[in-house]
């Protein structure tokens, strides 16, 4: 704890030096030999940590016997890892000489052993500090999604996703301060992420399998909020945000803030954000249909891509000699529209007509921490988590569908004291989902999921070489006591036209529904293993192995219903056609196995600094939908008010092709690239590049994979002027799945200016943001929504911020 190591060196100050034992006295400076303070300066495998002061002096007293490792941090700074032995009555003297890195190194909350984009063997990023401030959007995935290796699907701005490494839905798990978010994003595209980056210190993303630490729901990575919802130090501090973007007349204020005594902390958070439908781009070379692109006043706009959203988080905590505890509470609700969720092909729409979605979640964390001084246990953390998750899709002034997810969660990590060397612990993880579908458009039944497990992490250098190991064991459980299977008309568009009747609604056209009792349950098992090895000073080579193992998903299993968001009738797993009908499968029901190979290479320190990634992932029993060439009522009748005549035995307009789950081997391989080079003080040019190909291991292509991109970013930065100019080409895509479309490339202009003044000794920074400069139209491939929805066109966003 912080009070705990402020007092080490309270009472190294005050003693004689004859008096004290078992000290380390140090400086830390940098290459010019001057003092670097406010570094973090941390004894690996403890909860000991100080910081130095203004000369770069620091002291850490009443360390026990033995070899301490010691891990100096410092903004600009690259880490710097040493090992001292500790004998009895010895005061150990030593000058840590830090150096440049151009790179920003921040370690992760998001794994109980010690990560970082520069030192861990498995591949991570974080997003803090101003570069979050100036990337954050209304949704998680267009926040994310200049980091390398990361995506969007861009659901139209309203509820992007972030896609890593080409895996998306149930295989990437959304976390806030290491607990299930717990929304229902996972299930389908049209559905918002309940999680804010305005009010956020840092995001941080697991790139390739992080089921170790997260199960088996985390199979292609992890993208971890983190806040200070539960304050783990008093120190008052805090920001807020008023903001105003010109492409959807979007409104956005935010604040955070902490204070405290010296034995309680106190916390409090709220956002609010209102925007209209968006503009595009004119491209009158290009035919939109018009009810989703409408002209107004010469610009174009997605209809229904309006939002508002509104929060508030409220938490305390209590510290004490070994630890802390503490609680919070968060309210959280969005209303946003769903473009392309129409039923008719209007040409006008009035507001209550469109579709909107209605979000409310509650979420509740309990977060503690307890430090032992024995001689085996070194801490325990404890998360616990409830969040009761609901939202409805509301259809002509009535709520058509709602989706809810009441979630209860409990992590503990038991960490040892450092035994021959070796650093880590055991992990346990319970979680219990109740999720529920009621409506129209309920393509998945009501389940229950279940998921009991135990983890080792350890980590250990030898040398020049840092090794991380770690398995995890799980038991997951699928419950579902009212699984249908309706007898629908499937049929295809070319046989079709002769006695068959687009008039019925989907409820009127089955015979009759079967209906199941379903439970399964699955042992996932994952085992890792990575070296880090310093080969020579500023560089590293990274090797991490890795085979998770995960559970196929309610939807991916029970769904039979049409699905608007992503325009399908999906079908499950679970269920294969017979002769022209449905019916239970005989295939069994399986793991998705990954099996991910990554090969890091990095330049650490100096002017220049780099970071190369490159994988490889098979993944046998891959869950993933397939055409089958049918179609199949949507379930929405359309009457004559639309305008429309549907007596056309021929109109397809109410109806959605099936697609059916299914499990085949794949392979995605590709590579991440970033490049920093510091020119001088002020100036600074990072380059980046990542790429992945997806495809059937026997032969095809995986839909909507993010293409090749590459950028750069010019900065320069003085102690009161930032500005940036970043420029990303995004080449075409045309591997593509059946039924799927290529899509053009395009290059996106963005740029950003700051200034920092002092006004009544607040702390101001106003900003001017510019995206999309040159007015390009950009159409995302991973997105559902790519033909009527393309990215937003030229727009520039200000702001104010205050720090206090």
């Amino acid at each position: 704890m912080k009070r705990r190591s402020q007092l080490a060196v309270l009472i190294a100050a005050l003693l004689p030096a004859s008096v004290l034992a078992k000290t380390i006295e140090g400086i830390v400076l940098n290459n010019q030999g001057n003092a670097v303070t406010n570094a973090t300066v941390e004894v690996e495998g403890t909860d000991i940590t100080v910081t130095t002061d203004e000369n770069g002096k620091f002291v850490i007293a009443d360390l026990k016997n033995g070899l301490k490792g010691l891990h100096i941090v410092a903004p600009g700074y690259a880490h710097l890892h040493s090992n001292i032995t500790i004998n009895n009555n010895e005061k150990q003297s030593i000058t840590f000489n830090l150096k440049r890195s151009p790179i920003e190194v921040i370690d992760i909350e998001a794994t109980p052993i010690h990560m970082s984009a520069m030192e861990s063997a498995s591949p991570v990023s974080v997003l803090s500090g101003e570069q979050l401030r100036r990337q954050q959007a209304a949704t998680l995935g267009d926040s994310l999604e200049k980091l390398p290796g990361v995506n969007t699907n861009f659901h139209a701005k309203v509820a992007s996703t972030p896609i890593i490494r080409g895996l998306s839905g149930p295989r990437v798990l959304i976390t806030q301060n290491g607990l299930d978010v717990s929304d229902v994003s996972r299930v389908g595209p049209d559905h918002s992420v309940a999680s804010e980056a305005s009010t956020a210190q840092q995001i941080e993303v697991l790139r390739g399998p992080a089921t170790l630490f997260y199960g088996s729901g985390a199979i292609g990575g992890v993208v971890n909020v983190v806040d200070n919802r539960v304050p783990t130090d008093s120190t008052t501090r805090g920001e807020w945000n008023l903001e105003h973007n010109s492409v959807d007349n979007q409104k956005v204020a935010s604040f955070n803030a902490t204070t405290g005594t010296d034995s309680f902390a106190f916390y409090a958070d709220a956002f609010w954000r209102e925007a209209d439908d968006y503009e595009v781009p004119v491209a009158p070379e290009v035919e939109h249909d018009d009810h989703d692109h409408e002209e107004h006043s010469g610009d174009y706009v997605v209809e229904n891509s309006n939002e508002e959203s509104e929060g508030f988080t409220v938490g305390a905590s209590y510290f004490f000699d070994q630890g802390y505890v503490g609680m919070a509470v968060e309210q959280f609700n969005r209303q946003y529209g769903i473009p392309g969720h129409t039923h008719g092909g209007e040409e006008e729409h009035s507001e209550e007509e469109a579709v909107f979605a209605d979000l409310d979640q509650t979420k509740v964390q309990l977060l503690a921490e307890y430090n032992f001084d024995n001689e085996w246990l070194n801490k325990i953390n404890l998360r616990v988590g409830h969040t009761d998750y609901e939202h409805a899709e509301i259809e002509h002034g009535a709520v058509g569908t709602t989706f809810k997810n009441e979630t209860n969660e409990l992590r503990v990590d038991l960490m040892h004291n450092p035994f021959s060397e070796w650093n880590g612990g055991l992990s346990f993880h319970y979680k219990n989902s109740d999720v529920e579908a009621q409506g129209s458009e309920a393509f998945t039944p009501p389940s229950e999921t279940e998921s009991i497990a135990i983890a080792l992490m350890e980590e250990k250098h030898f040398g020049d070489v840092l090794v991380q190991l770690g398995g995890r064991v799980e038991r997951v459980t699928l419950d579902a006591d009212n699984v249908l299977l309706p007898d629908i008309d499937a049929h295809p568009h070319d046989d079709d036209g002769h006695g068959h009747d687009h008039g019925h609604d989907h409820g009127s056209e089955s015979s009759y529904t079967r209906v199941f009792d379903v439970e399964q349950e699955f042992t996932p098992v994952s085992l890792s293993a990575g070296a880090v090895w310093d080969f020579t000073p500023g560089y590293n080579l990274g090797l991490s192995v890795s085979r998770s193992e995960r559970a196929p998903s309610a939807s991916e299993l029970l769904s039979f219903g049409p699905h608007i968001g992503t325009g399908t009738y999906e079908v499950g797993t679970l269920f294969d056609i017979h002769d022209g009908h449905f019916e239970l499968s005989d295939n069994p029901i399986d793991l998705e196995t990954a099996n991910n190979i990554d090969l890091t290479f990095r330049k650490t320190e100096g002017d220049i600094g780099f970071i190369f990634n490159a994988f490889y992932n098979q993944v046998d029993n891959y869950y993933y939908q397939v055409d089958t060439g049918l179609y199949a009522e949507s379930g929405h009748s359309h009457g004559d008010e639309d305008g429309h005549d549907h007596s056309d035995e021929h109109d397809h307009s109410s109806e959605l092709p099936v697609y059916l789950f299914k499990t085949d081997d794949v392979i995605l391989h590709g590579f991440e690239a970033q490049f920093a080079w510091q020119l001088t003080d002020e100036f600074k040019v990072d380059l980046f590049s990542d790429y992945v190909r997806a495809r059937l291991k026997d032969g095809g292509d995986l839909p909507r994979t993010p293409p090749l991109r590459f950028g750069t970013e010019l900065s320069y930065q003085t102690e009161k002027l930032s500005a940036h100019l970043h420029v990303t080409r995004y080449q075409e895509q045309d591997r593509t799945a059946p039924e799927e479309t290529s899509t053009d490339g395009y290059t996106m202009l963005d740029a950003s200016v700051s200034y920092d003044l002092s006004v009544l000794n607040q702390d101001l920074s106003l900003y001017l943001r510019g995206t999309n400069l040159t007015n390009t139209e950009a159409r995302v491939h991973s997105s559902f929504l790519k033909d009527i929805a393309p990215r937003p066109g030229r727009s520039f966003a200000l702001g104010i911020r205050g720090y206090f």
